[in-house]
């Protein structure tokens, strides 16, 4: 367990994982009735929170832990905080320093947003935080590596994709070179799906539960995989 969790938890609770993640989203739903298991994984990716995994990969989480989520959560809800934002705060926390400074106006939540996702993003705000010129983030449209909502605006979580596709293309490769990855990818979660998605159907939340962890596994597998291959293919170019 990372020592920056002592901020919000006593010390000795951060090696004593107490609840499942289907115990955690009991525990919150009261204050926070839109939090979801699916969320909870989403805020664990961004590094916000750290639960300790039992050796069969299920989550524990920590008293701790669970004040983490609730600090997370609040600062979606009452200040509409970007998650990058709130993780500065943690990692203050953490540190014993005071919360860094806030500006004085905190922006409108968004209308409508996807689970765990911050507030979408304009082209010309996601060109600039992605590293992208206009044209280049119109091509990465275009050949189906980025999607935009109903009001032409970017999703935050696809910044990721977005800044690969910058760094790439400072190498000479263009977006319309980059349709083969999108074509594997839907292959790759095409064979993911059938291996899921006769659990992903189960009412049962426990059995959604396991499902939604194999997804996860399956898919940190096959990215593991991805990059093996390539990095050995490559190799092979540097051999006399």
């Amino acid at each position: 367990m990372p020592e920056r969790d002592r901020a919000l938890g006593d010390a000795a609770d951060q090696h004593t994982p107490r609840l499942t993640i289907g115990e955690v989203l009991a525990v919150l739903r009261d204050d926070f009735p839109d939090v979801t298991i699916s969320k909870i994984r989403y805020l664990e990716s961004e590094d916000l929170v750290h639960p300790q995994r039992t050796p069969s990969g299920y989550r524990k989480f920590s008293r701790a832990d669970v004040s983490r989520l609730r600090y997370v959560l609040t600062a979606q809800r009452d200040h509409y905080l970007p998650l990058r934002v709130i993780k500065d705060h943690l990692d203050a926390l953490d540190r014993g320093e005071p919360l860094p400074g806030t500006s004085a106006a905190a922006p409108p939540p968004p209308a409508s947003t996807g689970e765990g996702e911050e507030a979408p993003l304009t082209p010309e705000q996601f060109a600039r935080a992605a590293g992208l010129e206009p044209g280049q983030l119109a091509d990465c449209v275009q050949f189906g590596l980025l999607s935009t909502d109903a009001d032409g605006r970017h999703p935050a979580g696809d910044l990721p994709i977005a800044r690969a596709a910058a760094g790439l293309a400072r190498h000479g490769i263009e977006p319309r070179h980059l349709r083969v990855y999108r074509s594997a990818v839907e292959r790759e979660a095409g064979l993911v799906e059938q291996l899921v998605a006769p659990v992903l159907r189960a009412r049962s939340e426990e059995a959604r539960t396991r499902a939604t962890e194999k997804l996860t596994e399956l898919a940190a597998l096959s990215a593991q995989l991805h990059t093996a291959l390539l990095e050995t293919r490559l190799r092979d170019l540097l051999r006399p």
